[in-house]
Formats: C-alpha cells, structure tokens, sequence
C-alpha cells in the first residue's frame, strides 16, 4: 500500500472531487445505501425463498460482510481513493482487475438504482396512487438526478437526515415488533406459532436466497468511495467502519428475526411488504401507513446514495483511463456531470420496462445485483491478502488493521467461495451466477487488453 494522496482526486478536465464530507456523513452514506430495497423489499423474498433458516443466512452473510468491511476499512484508511475496491484490486491484481471490479460495481450499482426507484414508485403509488408506478419511478430518476449534480458537501448533508430518518424507523420498528411479541400491545402475541418448517424449501431454497440476502447488504461498501471526498480520510474512514458494521448486522438480524415470528411463510405480504405486514399484524395500521411513507424515503435515500458511488466509480475509471476521458470531468462544484449522467441510464431505460412487465422488472433486478456483490466482495478479500502483505515487506504504517490476519481473511474467502459453488449446484441461481462469472472474465480480459496497448504504446 502506498501513503495516501491527495492528488488522485484532481479531473482530467477543468475542475476536481472536492472534499466536504465528514465522518458522520460517511456512517449515514453506508447506513443509507445499505437500507433499502434489500431490506425493505428484499428481506421478504429471502424469507419466501429459505423459510426461517433466513435468519441463518442473514447472520452468515451478515458476518461475512462485517469482515469484508473490515478489510475495506483497511485499504481505505491507509489510501483513500474514489476508485476504492477498483483501485485496490487494480493494484493487488493488475490493471485488468481493477478495469473488471470498477465497470462490474458500476454496472451493479445502476441496476441498484433502478431497483431502489422502481421499489419506491411501487410503494408511493400504493400509498397514494395519482401516478403508475412507472410514472412515480420516472419522477424519482430526474430528481435525484438533478440532487447529484450538486456539490458533495450539500449531498452528504442531505444524505446524512434521510438516512437518520430510515435507522429511526429501524429502531422503532424493532421496539414495535419485539413489544408485539412480548404481549405488550392490544393483540395477542403469535408467540413462535408462525415458525413453521425450518428447511420449508430445503438447502435449495436457503442457496436460492444467499444472493437476494446479499443484495440485502450491498452498497455498504460505498463508505470507502466517499472516503476521497472527506476533508481527513484516514481517521474519518476508521472511525466510521468501526461505527457501522455492527449496527447493519443488528438491524439486519433483529428485523427478520422479527418478521419470521410475525408473520407467516404464507402471508403475501412476505412478498409485498413485510415490514407494513408486521405493524399491521401488531394492531397499527395507522403506524402502518406512515411506516410505509417513511420506507418509500428510505428506498429513495439508498437511491440517491448509490447513484452517488456509481458516478464517482466511473470518474475513476475515466481518471485511470479505463472509461472515456470525458467522464473524469467536473463542473466548478466538483461534480462529475457526465459520470452522473451515465450512472442513470439504465435508470431511466427500467421506466418503461417496468410499464411494460410491472413488477417483473424489480424482482429481477434484486436476483441480478446478488451474484455481482459475491464477485465484489471476494475482489477486496484478495487484494486486502495481497496488499497487505506487500505493506508489511515495505513497513507501510496502516492506520487501521484487520482483525487476525491472515486466518480470517482466508476463512472470509472460504466462505464466499463455498456460497458460489452452493450456487452453481442450485438451478434457480446457477445462471446468475455463470453470467456474473462470463461478464467478470470478459471485462477482465478487455482490461487486460487495453492496459497492454496502453504500456506498448510510445504516448503512454
């Protein structure tokens, strides 16, 4: 790992990332982008899928991320970059993985886009109707469109209440959930009646919702792309990865734990909304009814934040010359227009698509994103072992350390490559996951390419 430097944030073009962000804003922006449809959506499919064994993947994976994070902390402390894990795995691994992991997470994290609007224009338009879901859905895409095209520090600091009123919920709903269970409210406690079956659907089923699970937890990762906006990336980045990781995996765990013993695996409303279900089946259905409001500015808040890490994603690519020049360019604000601008096409192309196939559209979406994150996510293990030793030879200062390195590291690594091939023996996702692989190897292979051009090249 090499010191940390400032100048990688200045643009090929007439302006730079300017820094503005603070600690809190990071905890918030990961919070935020990690709290959205995955959870609110998402949490009910993985249940439909696994059955209470849920909980379990929720804590495996939910474990397994706690150390990625961990691992991402310390790459990002020691050399903030907005490139982060595409940076990082660029420099364990070779420029064609760095091309590889920073175009998969860009693409991963436009489709996360998409299936946070679509997600939020379905439950607006249940609330309140007036427009389709699509309408809704393109409404939310020129907004927050028009929002990322403003400074960081404005971003940060809007960010920063719409996630706090998203982990409020959070809280709330925790107490709301686990009062019901106790017998504090007017109904009856369903005690552990709904558990039903374990293993309802088999290993199949539970391998099946691995990866909704994990798109569940995506986008936490974000923290170390704002990290090179902050004004003191270092102490900001440690400080708030020890912050976060632990309260994702509470709220994560405690919030399906709730829903499975509230709700039964028959009730459609696993798949519709599970958390209104829940305040619905306690007696408060006005609660209900507000709770649904504030999940429509959860899912609209996870939005904004992950357009945010998707622009900044391909400014980097652009600044390393591995996307056109023209989108490491910013305006006077240090914004990258054109970066912006790019991260929500795919955005704006799923308002017809959901006009056309409804909520078709959604579901497919979360499906997609999961087997993307396992690629992700085993990327930053591989170049946290690399780089980590590579500091130790040099005698690199790490501002912030992994916890029992090497053994964990490997053991995270064991652990996603067990989920992967849990996934390639099961029918219903072993598709998603030899796509992921084919496009990863295509994409690494076009990086590779491109890089050996660019050093034969006299210009380089």
């Amino acid at each position: 790992m090499a010191e940390p430097e400032r100048d990688h944030i200045t643009a090929a073009g007439d302006g730079r990332l300017k820094t503005g962000l603070r600690t809190r804003h990071l905890v918030m922006m990961s919070l935020g982008s990690a709290i959205g449809a995955g959870l609110f959506v998402g949490s009910g499919e993985g249940i439909a899928l696994a059955g209470p064994a849920a909980l379990v993947a929720y804590a495996i994976i939910g474990l397994i991320i706690v150390s990625v994070m961990r691992m991402l902390g310390e790459l990002a402390a020691a050399d903030p970059n907005p490139g982060a894990f595409s940076y990082y795995v660029g420099k364990a691994l070779g420029p064609g993985a760095g091309f590889m992991m920073g175009w998969l997470w860009w693409i991963q994290m436009t489709l996360v886009v998409s299936a946070e609007a679509l997600a939020a224009a379905e439950g607006l338009n249940g609330l309140v109707g007036v427009l389709p879901s699509w309408g809704w859905a393109l409404v939310f895409m020129v907004v927050f469109t028009a929002l990322n095209l403003t400074g960081a520090a404005n971003f940060g600091e809007l960010e920063f209440w719409l996630a706090l009123i998203k982990v409020t919920f959070i809280v709330v709903f925790l107490a709301i959930g686990a009062a019901y269970l106790f017998g504090w409210t007017s109904e009856p406690s369903p005690g552990i009646d709904n558990v039903g079956e374990f293993l309802p659907n088999g290993i199949g089923g539970v391998t099946a919702a691995l990866l909704v699970i994990a798109f569940a937890f995506g986008g936490i990762e974000i923290i170390a792309v704002a990290a090179a906006e902050t004004d003191d990336p270092g102490p900001s980045v440690t400080k708030a990865i020890r912050t976060i990781v632990w309260r994702i995996l509470l709220f994560y765990v405690g919030s399906v734990l709730i829903i499975i013993l509230v709700l039964p695996a028959t009730d459609d409303r696993l798949q519709s909304g599970p958390f209104v279900g829940v305040l619905e089946q306690a007696g408060l259905p006005a609660v209900a009814t507000t709770m649904g409001a504030i999940i429509v500015v959860a899912l609209l808040s996870s939005m904004n934040v992950n357009l945010y890490g998707a622009s900044r994603m391909l400014f980097s690519l652009g600044l390393r010359r591995m996307a056109p020049s023209e989108t490491a360019t910013t305006s006077t604000r240090g914004v990258p227009i054109i970066a912006v601008l790019a991260s929500v096409i795919v955005g704006f192309a799923m308002v017809p698509a959901n006009y056309v196939w409804g909520e078709q559209v959604l579901d497919k979406l979360l499906a997609l994103v999961g087997s993307t994150l396992l690629v992700t996510w085993l990327a930053i293990t591989a170049a946290q072992i690399v780089l980590r030793r590579r500091a130790e030879r040099e005698g690199v200062h790490l501002p912030m350390r992994m916890w029992l390195f090497p053994y964990l590291s490997w053991a995270t690594m064991l652990a996603l490559a067990v989920i992967v091939l849990l996934g390639l023996w099961t029918d219903s996702v072993r598709g998603q996951i030899a796509s992921t692989a084919l496009l990863a190897f295509v994409l690494w292979g076009v990086g590779t390419i491109i890089a050996r051009r660019r050093s034969a090249s006299p210009d380089s």
